[in-house]
């Protein structure tokens, strides 16, 4: 799975008004549909100024949220990622289970233009080609113990 969101979207929204901030949303939502179609990932739904998608694969949801941070800084956007792979309920229109919250919770971590994950892709990902560095480890809420996240290194 992966969350992204949109960094200083309230502050962004009150410089440049609603009427510009409804322009450069559709302008973001496209960039992600064509990175989402681009990598096989399937948006789940909306989250105001983000989006929670599914993929079949965990690089290529690494890899498309790395393309989605890149495109939208071209329009004056940083987005914070984060992706956790695991047992999720597929309900209309949303998604269910404890593999949700901790993405959310990693997402949350991500600093502007970071792609966060959890030990459990990155343990996925050997192999893959991808390179990460440790952030060490974070209590998730609600989530017992510390659990590791990884950054994706360009």
């Amino acid at each position: 799975m992966l969350f992204t969101d949109i960094v200083d979207a309230t502050a962004t929204v009150q410089r440049i008004g609603d009427a510009a901030w409804r322009e450069l949303l559709a302008q973001y939502n496209e960039l992600v549909q064509v990175d989402m179609d681009r990598y096989r990932g399937r948006e789940v739904k909306k989250t105001g100024d983000g989006s929670l998608a599914l993929f079949d694969s965990p690089a290529r949801a690494v890899q498309c949220a790395a393309s989605i941070a890149r495109h939208v800084r071209e329009i004056g956007l940083e987005i914070r990622c984060g992706l956790h792979t695991g047992e999720v309920e597929l309900v209309p229109d949303d998604l269910r289970g404890v593999a949700v919250h901790m993405a959310s919770r990693v997402m949350g971590l991500a600093g502007p233009g970071e792609v966060l994950i959890s030990s459990v892709t990155h343990d996925l990902l050997d192999g893959s080609g991808l390179h990460f560095e440790s952030r060490g480890r974070h209590p998730m809420k609600g989530i017992e113990g510390e659990r590791e996240v990884f950054a994706l290194v360009s």
